[in-house]
């Protein structure tokens, strides 16, 4: 897999592929993250990137022509399956979308800045639009990241067990049930019986029904959905 992120701060993202599990994936070969400078691609001596808005209102808007500049070079160099936008009002990140990017091979994140991005940039480039939740940060930088762990956890290869991801939370539409290690009793707390029985039916069925307790304790709309 390929991932291009454009950005007005690259460096903000660089740590995070750069230690533990998003590392050894890109160690390996099984991930390119490459990171784009919206500058490089700014206007004039000063390579701007940025202007009012029409109509006036408060901030600054990413100006059309860097964008799509930068996104217009980027797609004549290969064919990418998703160019995402990183945005408050996109779709509402889950697993299922990351079980989806996961299998793609060309991917470009854009991460917002300011106000956000001339609309005729979505119109042009834009072919899915990604929100981690219903706040505002600062800039996309920080979702594309979130994104991407989401995304590349998921290659084959990348966890020592590739079982885990599988049955992560939401990943069969249920929050994990509980998990226990040594000792079998802390400070007066026992490890459930069933789990030390060594009976793999019996601890599948009890997974599984403390799985649907607690979605429907805490995630209820999960079990409508």
């Amino acid at each position: 897999m390929r991932i291009d992120i454009v950005s007005v701060l690259p460096e903000l993202m660089q740590s995070p592929f750069e230690t533990s599990i998003l590392k050894r994936a890109v160690d390996k070969g099984l991930v390119e993250v490459h990171f784009h400078h919206l500058r490089e691609w700014g206007i004039g001596k000063h390579r701007q990137i940025d202007d009012e808005p029409y109509g006036g209102g408060a901030g600054m808007v990413m100006m059309i022509e860097p964008l799509d500049a930068c996104l217009s070079e980027l797609k004549s160099q290969r064919e990418y399956d998703e160019v995402i936008y990183l945005t408050p009002d996109g779709e509402t990140l889950n697993q299922r979308i990351s079980n989806t990017l996961s299998i793609q091979k060309n991917l470009i994140f854009l991460c917002g800045h300011y106000k956000g991005i001339d609309q005729r940039v979505r119109e042009l480039h834009i072919t899915k639009e990604i929100s981690i939740g219903d706040f505002v940060l600062t800039g996309g930088e920080l979702a594309a990241c979130v994104l991407a762990d989401s995304v590349i956890r998921l290659l084959p290869g990348v966890l020592n067990d590739e079982q885990s991801a599988l049955t992560d939370s939401f990943q069969d539409g249920l929050l994990s049930p509980p998990i226990y290690t040594r000792p079998a009793e802390y400070k007066g707390l026992k490890v459930p019986e069933i789990l030390l029985s060594g009976n793999s039916k019996k601890i599948a069925d009890w997974h599984y029904e403390e799985a649907l307790r607690i979605t429907h304790e805490k995630r209820p709309d999960l079990l409508d959905e």
